[in-house]
């Protein structure tokens, strides 16, 4: 496999996550979830042999997002400032695939959900009564990673 750039998508997405305040942020990464939920949407009709198994990963995104929208309901204020801020940042984090093929583009994502296990873990400190529901969270992120770790050789 060629060489892929894997960006930092904390420091990609900077530009968008910065404007939001700190009670809205676990809502805005739900619905950043549901963008990579997606993504793994589309990887299933690329590799069609593996649909199943990127089609769990879809679901382990989603139910990422439902459970941080029920430990952290957001006002209707947050979800109309999420929502005008989602679109840019899908922009944003769909142009770091460009270029890539489908399993390049899956390469990105594992190492994507090991740095989304690391952002639910750095809101520990913010939300210390949340502790176990973020350790939760993060190891939701690592099944998908370590799926794709064990996936892309078989595919490239």
């Amino acid at each position: 496999m060629t060489n892929v750039e894997i960006p930092n998508f904390g420091e990609l997405l900077a530009e968008h996550l910065s404007g939001v305040p700190t009670e809205a942020y676990p809502y805005l990464l739900s619905q950043l979830e549901r963008t990579a939920a997606d993504r793994y949407r589309t990887w299933a009709d690329d590799v069609p042999a593996h649909r199943e198994g990127i089609l769990n990963c879809a679901a382990r995104e989603d139910e990422i997002a439902d459970r941080v929208e029920a430990m952290f309901p957001p006002s209707a204020e947050h979800r109309d400032l999420v929502a005008s801020i989602i679109p840019n940042a899908k922009t944003t984090y769909y142009n770091a695939f460009e270029n890539y093929t489908p399993v390049q583009q899956m390469t990105i994502q594992a190492n994507a959900e090991r740095q989304g296990a690391n952002a639910w873990q750095t809101l520990k400190a913010m939300y210390p009564e949340q502790t176990d529901a973020l350790d939760e969270l993060s190891a939701i992120e690592l099944s998908s990673a370590d799926y794709l770790d064990e996936l892309l050789p078989t595919l490239s």
